[in-house]
Order: structure tokens, then C-alpha cells, then sequence
């Protein structure tokens, strides 16, 4: 079974955070949620999310995929923290799936990721930095190669299903997919 970590930092952006949690477990993906700090995660609108564990103790395991929800200024969060830096240059070093959505996005950027890379994210994040060859992309998700990244709350379904797609098939994507009637 694929191993996702999601990290939650304070003032995420809990839809996107959520529907990433949701509908990877939809799917049969193991997901361990790790705060930045021990305990609780209030999010940007007031939500408080309870993570599985810490991000210390979570990163003594290895992952198939790391995904990184946005939201300000929790993406500045996951920005400012060496241990996400190091997680996603590593990951990225070895081959394995980082993914980021809506502000983090920047994070990719930051760590070296998507240098020559197709990405998007949400608007003003991407789109004004200078990173050496990156094409931004204006669409809801941007996969190249191991790097997936998306535009913001209003992708978060399609985000998620594409993670689902990559991780376990398009045969679980079209499951998981039909269990939410999205017509």
C-alpha cells in the first residue's frame, strides 16, 4: 500500500488539507498527517485539525509521497521550516512524488524542485517568482515527471484524484471518483 505525508502547518488551508486526507483514504493510501509542532492545527478559517502525529516522529519513516497543502500564511510555515525543506529535496533526490498545492507550491520551488519543471499554483505565488526554467502553467493540476502541483481550493478534488491516479491507478481514481457523484 503507498504511503503518503501530508504536513500541517498552523493556517493551512483545511479544504484542501482535508480533501487530500479524504479521498487518499478513500482510496486505500495510507496517510500520516503530521503537525509542525505537537498538537492541534487550527487552520486559516478557525477549523482545528488533529494530525496523526508530529513531524519529527513522522519523518522516522520513509513515503511514497509527500503532499503539501496551502493557505497563508501556513504555506510561509512549511516554507520556513528546514525539516520540510530537507523532506522534499530528499524525496525529489531519490525519485519519489512530491506534490503541493495552491501557496506551496513555493516550498517545491524553494527546495530546488521545480527548476526546468511545468507547474502552477495560485496565482501571485508561482507566477512571480524567478525560477530557473520553470514553464507556469494556468491549469488546475500540473503533473511533470515525480512533481504534481495545483492552483488552489477549487482544485483540491482533482489535485487529489490525480495523486490517487498516480499512486494507485486510474481503476482506484475512477472508484473513488464515482463514490463522489461528481456527475
Amino acid at each position: 500500500m503507498p504511503s503518503v505525508l501530508v504536513p500541517l502547518a498552523q493556517s493551512c488551508e483545511e479544504l484542501e488539507a482535508v480533501t487530500i486526507i479524504d479521498l487518499l483514504r478513500r482510496a486505500g493510501i495510507e496517510v500520516t498527517t503530521a503537525g509542525l509542532q505537537p498538537g492541534p492545527v487550527t487552520a486559516s478559517r478557525g477549523v482545528v485539525l488533529v494530525p496523526d502525529t508530529d513531524l519529527d516522529a513522522a519523518l522516522s519513516k520513509d513515503y511514497d509521497m509527500v503532499v503539501l497543502p496551502g493557505g497563508l500564511p501556513g504555506a510561509d510555515y512549511l516554507n520556513q521550516d528546514p525539516r520540510i525543506i530537507d523532506l522534499v529535496m530528499k524525496m525529489a533526490g531519490e525519485g519519489r512524488y512530491t506534490a503541493a498545492i495552491c501557496a506551496a507550491p513555493r516550498v517545491l520551488a524553494s527546495a530546488g524542485v521545480l527548476e526546468g519543471r511545468k507547474a502552477t499554483s495560485y496565482p501571485g505565488t508561482l507566477d512571480v517568482m524567478d525560477v530557473p526554467g520553470m514553464q507556469y502553467c494556468d491549469q488546475p493540476v500540473v503533473t511533470d515527471g515525480k512533481v504534481v502541483t495545483s492552483r488552489g481550493p477549487g482544485t483540491a478534488m482533482d489535485f487529489a484524484l490525480t495523486l490517487i491516479e498516480l499512486l494507485a491507478g486510474r481503476g482506484k481514481r475512477d472508484e473513488v471518483e464515482a463514490g463522489l457523484l461528481r456527475g
